[in-house]
């Protein structure tokens, strides 16, 4: 099955979009993931206001363009979400991509849907929420 179809210009125009959350040492939260899959990578850095809701994000990612689009489409959506909404809305991603229900009402989703057909790409899709997950868990 040929990616062409996989890098249209909304994934191309959002994986370049990742230049809105630069990197930022002073987040107080960071980690990563890595996915099994490809071996693409993001490091994830977060601040979350006093009512434990995400407000700031910077990123950090080394992944293909469906990688990087997912990773701003997170972003997108991140902020004003609490680590249990996030870490919710990963697994009904997850479950998603595997075939098992409706897409998640997280925006943006829908720039990407085509890559379910992709298992490969899946684990770079999950990357933001993976490390997002480990960062609030506490949640």
């Amino acid at each position: 099955m040929s990616t062409a179809k996989l890098y249209t210009p909304q994934v191309l125009a959002l994986a370049t979009s990742l230049s809105g959350h630069p990197w930022d040492e002073n987040l107080p939260l960071k980690g990563g993931a890595r996915s099994k899959s490809c071996g693409s990578t993001i490091t994830l850095a977060l601040g979350t206001d006093d009512a434990g809701l995400v407000d700031r994000i910077g990123l950090k990612s080394q992944a293909c363009a469906i990688g990087q689009a997912a990773a701003a489409i997170f972003a997108g959506a991140a902020i004003g979400r609490s680590g249990k909404e996030i870490c919710e809305a990963g697994d009904e991603i997850q479950a998603w991509l595997a075939g098992n229900g409706e897409r998640p009402d997280w925006p943006g989703l829908e720039a990407i849907e085509v890559a379910r057909d992709y298992p490969g790409r899946h684990g770079a899709i999950m990357l933001a929420w993976q490390a997002a997950r480990e960062l609030l868990s506490s949640d």
